[in-house]
C-alpha cells in the first residue's frame, strides 16, 4: 500500500513532540483488519496522550487517538468483510496500539464492532468513547431505579465536557426534565442549558464540609470528574440514591464516610468503557440509532489532522465545549 498520513506522538528532548508524518502499513501495530480511517474523535484521555507524564501512552513512537470509524481495507477476520463500514472505541486504541488519528488502522478484529445500520461514520465520532460512557451511565442510573416518570432530582458533573454534554442531551431525550448541569465558566452555561439542563450550578459556589452528612439534595448523580468534588456530593445524596463514576479530571481520591451508605442506602457504581465486553457493545450501539437518535444532532466541532494540536491545547486549558470529531480524510 501507498504512504498515508497519521500523527505520531514521540518523546524529544524529554518533552512529547507531535508530528504529522507519510508512514506505511509497516509502522501500524499488529492486527486482522486494516481500515481506512473516516473519523476520529478527541476525548480527555486523548488530551492526557499528548502530555508528558500523562499517564496514558508508555511507549514511542505511538500514533494517538483512542476512536475511529471507517471502511474495511483488508481483513483476515472472516466476520469483517472489505467496504464494511465499522467504529473502534476503548480497548487499547491509541495507548499501546496505533491509533485513529491516522488515514490507515491495523486493528485485532475483537475490537471492532460494526456500525450499526442508519448511522454514519460521522454519527459514530459525534458519539464516540464520550457517548458510549454516557449510555453506560445513564443505563447503570436506570437500573438503579431512575426513571422520568418521577421526575427525580439529576446532576451532572462536567456538564460542558464531551461525556457529560452527551449525557445531558441523553437525559432531556428520555424526558428526564429536572436536570442540574455542575460547570466551572460562565460562558458554559447557555451551551449546557440548549442541551437540556434546567439549572446550572458553578463548581466555585459549592461549599465544602466536614459532615458526613447534609441535607439531600440529589436522587441521582452521573460524574465525569471524580475527586475532591465526591466529598461535597456524597452527604448530598437522597435516600437510596445512585451516583455513577466514569472520570478523574478532578483527581483520583476522595474522602468519605460509611454513613452515606448505611444510613441512606447509597450507591456508587463504577463505568468502564474501555474493558466494556466486545459481544455487548452492538446492543448498545444500536440504541443511538432508535430512541436515543437525537444525541447525534449535538452540536460539535468538526476539524482536520492539522488542527489537532491546537484543539488539544484548549481541552489541556479547560476552554473546550462538547464533543470534536475529526475528519481524517481530505
Amino acid at each position: 500500500m501507498t504512504q498515508f498520513k497519521a500523527l505520531v506522538l514521540n518523546e524529544i528532548s524529554n518533552e512529547v513532540v507531535c508530528q504529522r508524518q507519510s508512514l506505511t502499513i509497516d509502522n501500524l501495530s499488529e492486527g486482522e483488519v486494516l481500515i481506512r480511517v473516516a473519523y476520529s474523535s478527541l476525548n480527555y484521555k486523548d488530551m492526557l496522550a499528548f502530555q508528558k507524564n500523562g499517564g496514558i501512552i508508555r511507549k514511542y513512537p505511538l500514533i494517538p487517538g483512542i476512536d475511529l470509524s471507517g471502511t474495511v481495507i483488508s481483513s483476515c477476520a472472516e466476520r469483517f468483510k472489505v467496504g464494511q463500514e465499522v467504529l473502534v472505541t476503548g480497548f487499547n486504541l491509541g495507548i499501546t496500539h496505533s491509533g485513529g488519528l491516522s488515514e490507515v488502522a491495523r486493528v485485532p478484529a475483537e475490537w471492532i464492532v460494526p456500525l450499526p445500520e442508519r448511522m454514519s461514520l460521522r454519527d459514530a465520532m459525534v458519539i464516540g468513547t464520550a457517548g458510549f460512557t454516557a449510555a453506560l451511565s445513564v443505563l447503570a442510573l436506570e437500573k438503579g431505579g431512575m426513571s422520568a416518570l418521577e421526575a427525580p432530582k439529576i446532576l451532572v458533573t462536567g456538564a460542558s465536557g464531551g461525556v457529560g454534554s452527551i449525557a445531558v442531551k441523553l437525559l432531556s431525550s428520555l424526558g428526564y426534565s429536572n436536570i442540574t448541569g455542575l460547570i466551572r465558566k460562565p460562558y458554559q452555561e447557555e451551551w449546557v442549558r440548549s442541551l437540556g439542563a434546567s439549572q446550572v450550578v458553578y463548581t466555585n459556589t459549592l461549599e465544602m464540609s466536614s459532615k458526613a452528612l447534609e441535607k439531600q439534595e440529589y436522587h441521582f448523580v452521573l460524574d465525569t470528574v471524580g475527586g475532591q468534588l465526591l466529598n461535597y456530593l456524597i452527604p448530598r445524596l437522597y435516600y437510596g440514591a445512585t451516583m455513577t463514576l466514569c472520570g478523574n479530571a478532578g483527581g483520583l481520591k476522595f474522602e468519605t464516610t460509611v454513613l452515606p451508605f448505611i444510613l441512606r442506602a447509597v450507591k456508587l457504581i463504577g463505568i468502564d468503557s474501555v474493558q466494556y465486553p466486545i459481544m455487548e457493545r452492538s446492543a448498545i450501539w444500536e440504541k443511538f440509532t432508535q430512541n436515543w437518535q437525537e444525541v447525534t444532532e449535538i452540536p460539535i466541532n468538526e476539524i482536520k489532522l492539522n488542527d489537532v494540536v491546537k484543539t488539544i491545547e484548549q481541552l489541556k486549558q479547560g476552554n473546550h465545549l462538547g464533543r470534536t470529531i475529526v475528519k481524517i480524510q481530505d
